[in-house]
């Protein structure tokens, strides 16, 4: 009776030791599809942006902001930026790829931002929601409420969010890109080479 229950207890801890096997790569995110990235803080953020052309600067100085005013500030927006390419990321806090790729952007936004604009837009979600993803997730640049999806419609969003979107100097769409960004060195090509030839 005794070698049984010792070998019953030895069993228990056999798949007790085998579940927290398991369980430490999902603690730790190995296997995940989340980019492993560190995002600058806001003061290294400020640090480096620090002498931007004055177009670029009044995008830092409301950054993380909510801005209203639907698509007729959004077009306005873009027509000041004209001349500068500018990346476009559509996001909500209610989409798990969002949170996953939003780090990519912020390193994006710090590194390429003197000489790219870079925006947000945020179809149907709830403002409070948002403005707490916007806390979480720092980024130097701003983003446009869209609780119609009216922008995110005509900006080329067909197949959910995130979705990112490139224009050229001129003001107009050169590409768009559905889906989550998985790793940086591609959200970083595609904003060279839609960036190339920019001041």
């Amino acid at each position: 009776m005794r070698y049984a229950k010792l070998r019953a207890m030895r069993a228990t801890f056999a798949v007790l030791g085998a579940c927290t096997l398991l369980l430490i790569p999902l603690l730790s995110g190995c296997g995940s599809d989340e980019p492993q990235v560190r995002a600058p803080t806001p003061a290294e953020a400020r640090r480096a942006l620090a002498g931007s052309p004055a177009p670029l600067a009044a995008l830092h100085r409301q950054a993380a902001e909510l801005l209203d005013g639907g698509e007729p500030a959004y077009d306005a927006r873009v027509d000041a930026l004209r001349g500068r390419p500018i990346v476009v990321n559509a996001w909500a806090s209610w989409c798990d790829p969002c949170k996953r790729e939003m780090p990519l952007f912020q390193r994006a936004a710090v590194r390429f931002g003197r000489r790219v604009a870079f925006l947000g837009v945020n179809p149907r979600d709830a403002r409070p929601a948002a403005e707490a993803f916007l806390r979480e997730h720092w980024v130097p640049y701003p983003s446009f409420e869209d609780p119609d999806e009216q922008i995110a419609r005509d900006i080329g969003v067909r197949t959910g969010l995130p979705t990112t979107v490139f224009y050229d100097r001129r003001g107009e769409v050169a590409f768009v890109h559905q889906g989550q960004y998985r790793d940086e060195a591609s959200l970083v090509d595609d904003i060279e080479r839609y960036a190339r030839g920019s001041a």
